[in-house]
């Protein structure tokens, strides 16, 4: 993890954020909610609560964190296929728990699709434990808000 440093996510780095997401194989990218304006939403409603990896100023992993107060979800979880198995998912998951500790949330959710073979077996090696007791669904309330998978 040599010259990497982890901070917080600011909106001026969604450029540099969104040129990551497009290099990452199979990584979900929404129309509406991962464009400029829709992550900079997200970062305001969550200010200070979102990680990038950085070295040599490109962004080399990222994690979207929001909370309710309560519970918070990570989202696009990501590091760079050159930069992974050195440290970095690590630091940046614990870097945002530090965050969400000092706001006393207790809990973290996350979703890895099953076919994530590499984020799950990252998980499941960091300790986090796999639900088999409830059901996750969702309800698009704005169809324009399509998923397309990078390949």
């Amino acid at each position: 993890m040599k010259d990497v440093t982890i901070r917080v996510m600011e909106e001026s780095d969604y450029e540099k954020v969104h040129e990551l997401w497009m290099q990452i194989k199979k990584f979900g990218i929404r129309s509406i909610d991962d464009s400029r304006e829709g992550v900079e939403r997200f970062l305001r409603r969550n200010p200070g609560n979102s990680v990038v990896a950085e070295k040599d100023g490109e962004i080399v992993g990222t994690i979207l964190c929001g909370h309710d107060g309560r519970r918070a979800g990570f989202y696009h979880v990501c590091v760079k296929e050159e930069y992974r198995k050195q440290g970095i998912g690590k630091a940046m998951v614990s870097f945002a728990m530090e965050i969400l500790r000092k706001e006393k949330v207790n809990k973290i959710s996350l979703v890895a699709f099953k076919d994530n073979e590499l984020g799950n077996n990252f998980w499941n090696k960091e300790g986090w434990e796999r639900r088999e007791d409830l059901n996750m669904y969702d309800f698009a309330l704005n169809k324009e808000n399509i998923t397309r998978f990078n390949s």
